[in-house]
This record gives structure tokens, sequence and C-alpha cells, in this order.
């Protein structure tokens, strides 16, 4: 069964279900990801009704239960991840990918945008001024988002750390992480394990955690202090990474003027860096 399929099935069997079995399956159709990777317990308990109303209304789906429907959620949303799917899509689609690239970019940075509220910011910006040091991890596509993170509070002064898998595997790298330290994790589809671990281990030894997901499924979300949700929807590859970007660079030019004179301080201090003739080209008198 295709997203598409799921998706119709869902909106056709909505209109008829009685009250609570409709509440269950408009959650299914507004957040398959989540449905997909939370258990039925959690699920029940996120829309205050029994497992066995699960069970239920899985059945009026033509599924033979939860376990089921969970199986082709999981693999709906395993589709739409996959490299090999999604190229033949856009062989499908021809000319008009580039398009429904455009507006895909589009809608992942309204979508990013709208999910970034003011109180949640207001939190970021705390926690960073608090943290003794700022540790910003990523594994693959993700760890591009965390690498902007770390660059950026190094060119504010702040004692940024990054952690991704190089010599050292992450729970190696995670064992000095201690009580007043903050720890922030950009975790994409597909979600690692050895992520998970480290960052499990880092709110084990009273670290601050800052998740930045696609969803709250994300395994990481359950040790969170502080969770932002951001729109990486691709037709090509796995995920993208325009939406989470834009959210560190919001997050970071606010965190630029909150600050202060600290951060004015640093950033006077990267300027003449910039002007540095030993290391950059001058800025004029070239011809680009």
């Amino acid at each position: 069964m295709t997203k598409e399929e799921l998706e119709s099935l869902l909106r056709d069997k909505i209109p008829a279900l009685p009250k609570k079995a409709r509440k269950v399956a408009e959650y299914l159709l507004s957040n398959m990801r989540e449905a997909a990777f939370r258990s039925i317990g959690e699920v029940a308990d996120e829309l205050n009704v029994s497992k066995a109303q699960l069970v239920r209304v899985s059945r009026i789906l033509g599924f033979k239960g939860y376990a089921d429907l969970k199986s082709a959620l999981q693999k709906v949303i395993l589709e739409q991840i996959d490299p090999v799917t999604m190229l033949v899509k856009a062989k499908e689609r021809g000319e008009g990918l580039a398009p429904s690239i455009l507006e895909a970019e589009h809608a992942n940075l309204d979508s990013t945008w709208r999910m970034a509220d003011k109180e949640k910011i207001d939190a970021f910006v705390e926690l960073v001024k608090e943290a003794n040091n700022i540790y910003c991890m990523g594994w693959g596509i993700s760890s591009l988002v965390a690498e902007t993170f770390y660059m950026r509070f190094r060119v504010m002064g702040l004692p940024g750390h990054m952690i991704k898998r190089g010599s050292l595997a992450m729970m190696e790298q995670v064992r000095g992480v201690k009580q007043g330290d903050m720890v922030i994790v950009c975790e994409l589809p597909s979600y690692v394990v050895e992520v998970t671990e480290a960052v499990t281990k880092c709110a084990s030894q009273k670290a601050k955690i800052m998740t930045i997901t696609d969803t709250a499924a994300a395994p990481v979300c359950s040790v969170a202090t502080l969770q932002f949700y951001v729109s990486a929807l691709s037709p090509t590859f796995g995920s993208s990474i325009i939406g989470p970007l834009f959210l560190a660079h919001l997050l970071t030019s606010i965190l630029s003027v909150e600050l202060g004179e600290a951060a004015r301080s640093a950033l006077e201090e990267q300027l003449k860096f910039l002007h540095d003739e030993r290391i950059f080209h001058p800025v004029f008198g070239l011809r680009y």
C-alpha cells in the first residue's frame, strides 16, 4: 500500500466513523510518521483513548489489528526516505521535478518557521547562556546542521564542541559531558542507534538536551529538555536540510543579538580575522 492509497483509505472512512474512532483516524492521517514509530500505548495516551479503540479502528480500516496497521505505516514512511524509490518517482516527474523541488523547499521553510515559536527560541537563548559547554551532535546529513551551530558558536566566542562519527565513536566522545553542559542534536531520518545511545548517556549525566527533528517520534526526543521541529521533506534524497539550516541560522542570529556586548566583541574580532590578507584575498579589487 502506498502513502497515497493509505491516505485515501483514511479519508474515505473518516466521515462514517463514530466520534472516538474518527479522532483516531484523523490523527493517523495527520501524523503518519509519529504513529509509525510510537507504541500503541503512547498513541492511546496522546489521544486519550483505549488500546482496544486503536485495535477496533485498525480493523475497520481493513487491517488484522494495530500491529498490522503500524507495519503498513512504517512501510509507507520508509518508502518516503528510500533513495531508490525516490529516484524512480523523480524520473516519472521528468521536467516537472525542478518546480516540485522549489515548492517542497518553500513548504519546508514555511513549516519550519511556523513551528519555531518565541517561547522555544527564548528557552534556547537561556540554555546557551547558562551552559558551561555546548556540544553539537549529528550523524550523516544531520551533522551539517550540527556543524553550522558549532561554527556560529565559535565565531561568537562561545564554548562550542562538535560531535560526529570519526576516529572515536560517539559514546566515547560524550564521556566528558556533564551537568551544566548543553547538547544540541540534529536527527533526521533514518534515526541512528548510536546517536540515540549517546544522547541518552548525556541526559543521564545531567546535561540539558535540545533536539532538532522532523517529528516527536524521533527516539532522541524522549530525553529532550527542549524540542524544535523542522520540515525536511525531499522529492529526491532522504531529507532536505534547507529547513534545518534555516532554523540554525534563525536561532544563532537571534542569539547573537541577545548576547549583547559579548557577541559584539567576538564579531568585531571575527571581522578583523576576515580581513587578514595572510589568509584571505583582499575583498576589494577582486573581479568575481
